[in-house]
């Protein structure tokens, strides 16, 4: 009997020092996990957002479209932003534009552009209405059609579609 109970106990010491061998590795393999989580996670932070705002409707929706522009960089700084105009959308760009409250958006769209956001007018929109391209903000880039830059910046460079 006392045989059988001193086996019994080598047998349990046994299994409880195998435990303990087995949970290092299982914790090994736990922190690895979790370091390539975290590795896997700040790669993807350090990755640049590519967001292209479209922008096609008159003055009085802008300071709403500029704030969510610049809320966005806030939240993103590294975001790399940039404003398609087209149609009445380009109305803003033009030199000493207001909108029905008065305000004009040559300030808020210099501020933005030093922060990266570029912005670019239709050439289309602009042959259309006979606008004078030197009539545009300084910080205004022409390209021959709106969408086919909205569709561009989409397909070709991986930019983000975002319709304010």
């Amino acid at each position: 009997m006392y045989k059988f109970i001193g086996m019994l106990a080598i047998a349990s010491l046994a299994t409880f020092a195998h435990a303990q061998d087995a949970k290092p590795a299982q914790s090994t393999a736990a922190v690895k996990a979790s370091a390539a989580q975290k590795a896997s996670t700040k790669k993807v932070a350090e990755k640049t957002v590519k967001v292209v705002y479209h922008v096609n409707t008159d003055v009085n929706t802008v300071p709403a479209i500029l704030n969510n522009v610049r809320n966005h960089l806030n939240a993103d700084p590294k975001a790399k932003i940039v404003v398609v105009t087209h149609g009445p959308g380009i109305n803003f760009l033009i030199q000493d534009a207001k909108d029905s409250q008065g305000r004009e958006f040559s300030g808020s769209v210099s501020e933005l552009a030093g922060r990266g956001v570029e912005f670019r007018v239709c050439n289309n929109t602009l042959t259309s209405r006979n606008i004078d391209p030197g009539t545009l903000l300084m910080e205004a880039k022409i390209v021959p059609s709106g969408v086919a830059e909205v569709a561009r910046l989409q397909a070709l460079e991986g930019y983000v579609y975002l319709k304010p």
